[in-house]
């Protein structure tokens, strides 16, 4: 069961910021992004889908050790500290609830830390009462990973010196006493790319503020809806606000290879150039870029990459294929972040299968935690380096991912 998994082992609220403003307009909802084709990106757009900064600030070598931060012309400069964003903002409301002052989005303050299988936790929200206010719901993924703190660090041995990659002077959270690792949160977004490890049931995903990592979780049913597998269940972290706002895309072509997404105020590389990098050469890679033009080019973290994901598309790779082209369909795209627990990892987005196998003596690989994952590996060095003695999923190590570039619009 994936949940055993470790990687290496309402109110709402509008708000005017200088740097961009947050609105929330009603959408369809079925729609997944609103799209359109210009010949140039066009600047001064409302951001309605506002990604908050990742909040780490440290720098690292390959080998996980700290460094001082990097000019630019020097090795691992434009990893994720290197660039500050919109810092995470939320209100203590007093009434169990928080809200964040970005995303205008009310959270559940502190879970009941109960396990409840994913059919269950919508009659959980649906039955949930917290500061006045009977309309939670569970949020998707995009925005339960809008609450990533990704300063977290996991010690399973002794959990008093763990960060969870959460912001916990606002939210509360506890470790399972047993399993400290295995700390996944429900999210809405069902997986729709395929069964996961055991063939025929349905997944979902959900983010874990223990290890840092989104997965596809087995929910236990079939995709018929009959009774499959025993399922260990997540925890619940609810939220309110208006739906089908935060997370929705709003795409221009450029007609340069570019792709402007309105709604973040982001620019994307539209093709990645077919090459696959370690994580010191991507880093490379995308400082020396002049893609159409523009020398300000970086590899993006991990809330950027992974806003551009499309959980709604039933085949890989997992994107709006309209706007973007993946050179290789079953392919992972490099972040600038390192991952907390093991810093001689960085994240990746998988936009193909996440495969994982068994354990470490199995030979066959499987889509084990889904396309639109979010896992890391070794920054550099040879996969067969890293192979590990494990009686649980053990992940597929690649080393050489992807890069599609990103920038800043304005």
């Amino acid at each position: 069961m994936n949940i055993w998994n470790r990687k290496f082992n309402a109110l709402v609220i509008v708000l005017i910021f200088s740097a961009s403003t947050v609105t929330f307009n009603a959408c369809s909802d079925d729609d997944d992004n609103i799209s359109s084709d210009s010949d140039e990106s066009t600047s001064g757009n409302t951001i309605s889908f506002t990604l908050t900064d990742t909040g780490q600030d440290v720098f690292y070598y390959a080998d996980g050790n700290e460094i001082s931060a990097p000019s630019e012309s020097d090795d691992f400069y434009g990893q994720d500290a290197q660039f500050t964003g919109i810092s995470s903002s939320f209100t203590d409301n007093g009434d169990g609830t928080v809200t964040d002052n970005n995303t205008g989005l009310m959270w559940q303050q502190t879970p009941d830390y109960s396990r409840y299988n994913y059919y269950d936790a919508f009659d959980y929200v649906d039955e949930l009462e917290i500061g006045g206010y009977t309309d939670w719901r569970l949020p998707t993924i995009k925005e339960l990973y809008s609450l990533l703190n990704s300063n977290g660090e996991l010690d399973a041995t002794n959990t008093s010196n763990s960060q969870p990659y959460l912001y916990d002077e606002y939210f509360d959270f506890e470790y399972d006493a047993n399993i400290p690792y295995a700390g996944a949160y429900w999210s809405s977004t069902k997986y729709v790319k395929g069964g996961l490890q055991t063939e025929g049931i349905e997944g979902a995903f959900g983010f874990n503020f223990a290890d840092g990592h989104i997965k596809s979780y087995e929910t236990g049913l079939y995709f018929d809806g009959s009774f499959g597998v025993n399922d260990p269940g997540s925890f619940i972290r609810a939220v309110r606000g208006q739906e089908n706002v935060y997370g929705i895309n709003d795409f221009t072509d450029n007609g340069d290879e570019t792709v402007t997404d309105n709604a973040t105020g982001l620019m994307w590389q539209q093709v990645d150039d077919g090459n696959a990098y370690n994580w010191t050469d991507a880093l490379a890679y995308a400082k020396n870029s002049q893609l159409a033009g523009y020398s300000d080019w970086r590899l993006p973290n991990t809330k950027e990459l992974q806003s551009i994901v499309d959980y709604e598309k039933t085949t890989i790779p997992a994107i709006d294929e309209t706007y973007f082209t993946c050179t290789d369909s079953d392919s992972w795209f490099w972040t600038s972040t390192t991952q907390g627990d093991f810093k001689y990892t960085a994240c990746y987005i998988a936009f193909g299968y996440a495969y994982s196998r068994e354990n470490s003596s199995a030979t066959e690989y499987y889509d084990w935690h889904g396309a639109g994952a979010q896992r890391s590996d070794p920054k550099t060095g040879d996969p067969e380096d890293y192979l590990l003695e494990s009686d649980n999923a053990d992940d597929l190590i690649r080393i050489e991912n992807y890069v599609r570039l990103v920038r800043d619009v304005n």
